[in-house]
């Protein structure tokens, strides 16, 4: 079952968001009044109701909050706020969405109903199995930075650590499938990664740079272009 979590600083309007979420999904999700309440939480949530002006219960708003959430997790953020001066914000916290108050019911249910549906299919992703010296190891997708092809073997940049082991940069290709781009012969790079391109590299979240072939900057550019626009 997902766990979703409601930050908001006013008690009523957490308890209605908690209602809607029980009625629509029979989950009871947990409630807080702070970013630091939260962020101190020993649950890993699936999906993040989160208010912008967090100013009654702490210092910390909501969208530093996401930020330090994005952090250490891939989850669903939805923001709520009675504010539109932070939804340029949003997007590079990768908000799933912006709902302004007073909250439509009609279209909190439906993005509810579609975070819901994002975070099962992230459920549903088996970890990329690799073995490294004899030893199988179990990646998860979501840590996965990019592959980079060294002769008859495959470097995996993540965010555990780097491994190699022996592999086609054609079978990685094949496993990972969507979401992931072959950039060049030598790199297939992760889209949710990408910080930046041109027309002949790609800046990556980690800070590292791969190449982008000329040939491919088009369809690069229209796959990153409809994986933004799916979330």
């Amino acid at each position: 079952m997902l766990k979703i979590a409601v930050c908001d600083d006013e008690e009523q309007i957490r308890r209605h968001i908690q209602a809607i979420i029980f009625h629509e999904c029979a989950i009871q999700a947990d409630l807080y009044a702070s970013g630091e309440a939260l962020l101190a939480a020993k649950t890993a949530y699936d999906i993040y109701f989160l208010d912008i002006c967090l100013k009654k219960e702490g210092t910390l708003n909501g969208m530093e909050t996401a930020r330090r959430l994005r952090s250490r997790t891939e989850a669903v953020l939805i923001f709520i706020t009675a504010l539109q001066d932070y939804v340029y914000e949003a997007y590079d916290v990768e908000a799933f969405q912006y709902l302004l108050k007073p909250i439509d019911e009609e279209k909190l249910c439906m993005v509810l109903h579609k975070a819901a549906a994002k975070a099962e299919k992230k459920q549903a992703v088996l970890p990329l199995l690799i073995k490294v010296d004899g030893r199988s190891i179990k990646i998860p997708v979501a840590d996965i930075f990019y592959g980079e092809s060294s002769g008859r073997k495959i470097i995996l940049h993540t965010k555990n650590g780097v491994f190699t082991y022996y592999e086609r940069m054609e079978l990685l290709e094949q496993k990972l499938k969507e979401g992931f781009f072959r950039s060049h012969r030598g790199f297939l790079v992760s889209l949710k990664e990408v910080a930046g391109y041109d027309r002949t590299s790609i800046t990556l979240k980690c800070g590292d740079t791969v190449f982008l072939a000329k040939q491919k900057y088009s369809d690069f550019v229209e796959a990153y272009m409809d994986y933004l626009t799916r979330g």
